[in-house]
């Protein structure tokens, strides 16, 4: 399914986060970003930088998919 919110992306972020076995920490440190940053993100915090968010996406190896409307 589709992910839709802030939210449900923060959700999937701390999933994959916490199966491989990394602490927010951790993940703040190999995607180059701060800690806190991490936290907001998995909280679904709707103003995340969109290239932060995408290094840390990268990072865990979580896929993004955008296509356009279908006509």
């Amino acid at each position: 399914r589709p992910i839709t919110t802030s939210l449900e992306l923060g959700e999937l972020v701390r999933t994959v986060r916490k199966d491989v076995g990394l602490t927010q920490g951790d993940l703040a440190g190999s995607a180059g970003v701060g800690q806190r940053f991490v936290v907001d993100l998995e909280h679904g915090k709707p103003t995340c930088e969109i290239g932060k968010v995408l290094q840390v996406l990268q990072m865990l190896g979580i896929g993004v998919v955008a296509r356009p409307p279908v006509t």
